[in-house]
């Protein structure tokens, strides 16, 4: 059964680290929109769950997750140290930083920084 957890009224779908890896968009529909899209407004994804192809820009993999979530009007918020992908690519920084300007996708460091970034005021914390 999904984690589902509430911070400042917001329901955010927790994943467990030691599910199955995202490597496809059908995994992303499945294990990730599917479990979160009757109950939760938020899916928190541990960095370790995605396959490395969704940090390498060049694969498409990232556009399409990200697509699928805007679609369906769910929030992705990618939780853990994504360093190394950061410092092999030169447009994902780009990426992470624009992201987390706004509201619907958010790269954070740990669920401490996305229960900060969902309060009313909320703060924003470098990822990485």
């Amino acid at each position: 059964m999904p984690d589902i957890v509430e911070h400042h009224g917001v329901p955010v779908l927790v994943c467990d680290a030691d599910g199955v890896t995202i490597a496809g968009v059908q995994d992303a529909l499945d294990h990730l929109i599917g479990a979160a899209f009757p109950s939760a407004q938020v899916v928190a994804v541990p960095s370790t769950r995605l396959d490395d192809s969704f940090f390498d820009l060049s694969t498409g993999f990232a556009g399409e997750v990200l697509q699928k979530f805007a679609n369906y009007r769910l929030r992705l918020v990618v939780v853990g140290d994504i360093s190394r992908h950061l410092a092999a690519s030169s447009a994902l920084p780009d990426l992470v930083r624009e992201a987390n300007r706004g509201r619907d996708i958010w790269f954070v460091p740990d669920l401490d920084a996305l229960a900060d970034r969902l309060a009313p005021n909320g703060s924003v914390r470098p990822a990485g």
